[in-house]
């Protein structure tokens, strides 16, 4: 499957230690822990001798032992230890399966089939501005698949309904033209702007915001928010929102946010409250919708309408088709 050969999102790396820790990707098990030189290791969550979980084991010597037999493996997966007969030298084919993993932006990044390359992890420009602080928010546990998480991070028509006196407002509901631009990667929606009363932690009064979408991986989101600079405390404010998606099965999905602004004084607290509050606004709307599978083809057991407020949304299902993302849609 394509998704498969993407990077995701699994686990906050402050999180991963020297004790195994069980996540889940695409429907499989996964266990992660750092070596003794602090590198994690992602394997799947199965011993090879008799299937027990590697997650229930723990790590002696810096090497990850099973919980059944207490076969150690080393960082790499290759089985290094077998108790029941101490002079045996496990071979090459003794070993746990092991994927490619990397942390980037505070979390963990797991790709499981690097057969057809090692592709780049999503960008998130704002990550090495230093003029920008940079803060992780969640994780969510969200009852529905990536695709539609993504979609509604895209809508700003529903801001003046699910977000009412926060980013929108019932007297302020049009969405003005906006331009979509593909891009080697996904695709640029910019030239949107919204009316919002509360368009951050750190706005005063209400005001119009620029926003620039971008959509650069199947299950992630950048937006770049740019306030009336009288309308903010903070001097010269901007903010850069970065949604990342663990697919966890076709209907459910893990979900962080990053945070980067220019805001080096509030602690990190008060702006994690702010995003909690808009993405559980969401999050009920989010888990209602059905099916819960974006419809994106026209076998989909559901059709649904469109129009011109939507196309960020429809350029986004232009993009899932053209990648061939099967995963959280039908």
């Amino acid at each position: 499957m394509v998704e498969h050969q993407c990077w995701h999102p699994v686990a906050l790396a402050a999180t991963v230690s020297d004790a195994p820790l069980a996540v889940h990707l695409l429907e499989q098990r996964l266990v992660l822990w750092r070596d003794p030189a602090g590198a994690v290791q992602a394997w799947l969550d199965r011993c090879p001798h008799r299937g027990a979980r590697l997650s229930l084991g723990c790590v002696r010597g810096g090497q990850l032992e099973c919980p059944y037999h207490g076969w150690r493996f080393a960082p790499g997966g290759q089985a290094v230890n077998v108790p029941a007969l101490p002079g045996f030298v496990p071979p090459a084919g003794h070993r746990a399966t092991a994927y490619a993993v990397q942390e980037r932006y505070g979390l963990v990044w797991v790709l499981l089939d690097d057969s057809a390359g090692v592709p780049d992890l999503p960008q998130f420009a704002a990550e090495d501005e230093p003029r920008l602080r940079k803060v992780n928010c969640g994780p969510y546990q969200v009852a529905t698949s990536g695709p539609r998480i993504v979609e509604n991070f895209l809508d700003m028509a529903h801001f003046g309904f699910v977000h009412e006196g926060w980013l929108g407002h019932r007297a302020h509901t049009e969405v003005a033209a906006y331009q979509i631009d593909n891009t080697p990667t996904g695709f640029i929606a910019s030239g949107c702007r919204a009316w919002q009363p509360q368009s951050s932690v750190h706005a005063q009064t209400g005001a119009e915001v620029a926003y620039t979408y971008e959509v650069n991986a199947p299950f992630t989101a950048v937006l770049t928010k740019v306030p009336d600079a009288a309308s903010v405390q903070v001097d010269d404010f901007r903010e850069s929102i970065a949604l990342f998606i663990c697919p966890v099965t076709p209907e459910q999905s893990v979900v962080w946010f990053r945070l980067a602004m220019n805001d080096f004084e509030s602690p990190d607290e008060r702006l994690q409250a702010f995003q909690h509050t808009i993405f559980t606004q969401d999050q009920p709307v989010l888990e209602s919708q059905e099916p819960r599978r974006l419809p994106i083809t026209a076998q989909a057991p559901v059709q649904e309408v469109h129009c011109a407020a939507d196309r960020s949304a429809t350029a986004y299902r232009r993009y899932l088709l053209a990648r061939g993302i099967t995963f959280g849609t039908c």
